[in-house]
């Protein structure tokens, strides 16, 4: 395992996506997975990133050797098109979304443009299953966007923008309207399911493949528990099950999913921090492991997105899925071992996991036990600036 300094990086985000974790089969080039690592920059967040860290990753996941640093501005979240050979960046606070040509040898990057969201701090971005519309979330503004993809990577003016209708929850400071944070779309690609932290509602959309035009579908959309702050989700990869990560309330809810409707039923709620925990927490991530057996959940010390911290540990919790009703039971929570894990990610096989400490700016590295689920760390540690996403993407076949 290299373990690179700050400096050296020049500083560098799960979700999901790996945030999406993309697995490129680009024939005739050299094979290997490339990580992008997504940060934040700006003094205003107590950012010490550059903008995009590119890294060769070795066959063990462990070895990261820096490639690319891209300067931009709050690149805080990653995905790639359906083909993998383009790359798309939302700045947060800002208003626009960047492009790039991923290079299929080397997985640099090569910027194509930038368009402008139609709202104010995009959080998270998603590409339809006809790879030709980016949906995005538009948190500051309680919007949802669609911009269409050109044949060339690069992105058109904004296709359609979406109010999302309802009444803020109590909180009173971050709930204050609409604020969707999370736009994935379901298993099926019929619908884009959207958290939304400010109105303590998680709705269900649907998009016209030819137009871009989105819509509510039959039930628009669930109400969570009062103050919960619903602000990412999670499907499970085989069964009618979906998660979420609760930011305010720090807790779990999981869900029963029509696939058929579009539809959201409750089935359980659990806290996502120890039960030990007594001090002010925020969940930050959920995912499911490759093999459905398993939820994961970051849970961040401090009160509030911009908090340097708190005393309490930062942890990942982890819980079993039972394959009859989708309900969890906690197994243990794990230390992040740094502070505020904004994000996290599975690799794609499932036996590793990658915690993106936003405020002691590293990438800690964990095997995943096969049988239990329980995370042990490696040892490896990427030493990287306010990190808070990481996209891997496999070149080759």
């Amino acid at each position: 395992m290299v373990t690179l300094p700050v400096a050296a990086l020049g500083a560098a985000h799960a979700t999901s996506a790996v945030a999406a974790s993309p697995t490129a089969a680009h024939t005739r080039h050299r094979r290997g997975t490339v990580a992008y690592v997504g940060s934040r920059t700006t003094a205003a967040r107590g950012g010490k990133g550059k903008g995009i860290e590119v890294f060769e990753v070795g066959p063990d996941g462990e070895d990261w050797t820096p490639l690319q640093t891209v300067e931009l501005d709050n690149p805080t979240f990653l995905t790639t098109d359906r083909t993998r050979r383009f790359l798309y960046a939302v700045h947060g606070d800002f208003t626009y979304v960047s492009a790039y040509r991923i290079d299929p040898d080397s997985g640099r990057l090569t910027a194509l443009g930038r368009q402008e969201t139609g709202g104010r701090n995009p959080v998270h971005l998603a590409v339809d299953p006809s790879n030709r519309f980016l949906v995005l979330a538009n948190h500051s503004t309680g919007t949802v966007a669609t911009l269409p993809l050109l044949d060339d990577g690069r992105l058109g003016p904004v296709a359609d923008l979406l109010s999302l209708p309802g009444e803020p929850g109590p909180h009173r400071v971050d709930q204050t309207g609409a604020k969707p944070h999370h736009v994935p779309f379901s298993p099926d690609g019929r619908f884009v399911v959207v958290a939304d932290k400010g109105l303590d509602r998680i709705f269900t959309l649907t998009l016209d493949a030819g137009s871009g035009k989105l819509g509510f579908g039959a039930t628009p959309s669930v109400a969570t528990r009062e103050a919960a702050g619903p602000r990412h989700i999670a499907f499970h990869p085989r069964l009618p099950y979906a998660y979420t990560i609760d930011e305010l309330r720090s807790t779990v809810t999981a869900y029963h999913w029509d696939a058929r409707q579009g539809e959201l039923t409750a089935l359980q709620i659990l806290s996502s921090t120890e039960p030990t925990m007594t001090g002010d927490s925020r969940g930050a991530e959920i995912a499911v492991s490759p093999d459905g057996r398993f939820v994961y959940a970051s849970n961040r010390s401090g009160a509030g997105d911009s908090a340097p911290g708190g005393p309490e540990p930062d942890t990942i919790g982890v819980f079993r899925v039972s394959p009859k009703d989708g309900t969890l039971r906690p197994v243990g929570w794990t230390s992040t071992q740094g502070i505020r894990p904004r994000f996290f990610c599975l690799s794609p096989d499932g036996r590793k996991l990658y915690a993106a400490n936003e405020r002691s700016h590293t990438v800690v590295m964990y095997d995943v036990d096969a049988v239990s689920g329980r995370l042990t760390p490696t040892g490896g540690v990427v030493r990287t600036g306010s990190p808070v996403c990481v996209l891997f993407v496999r070149r080759g076949s």
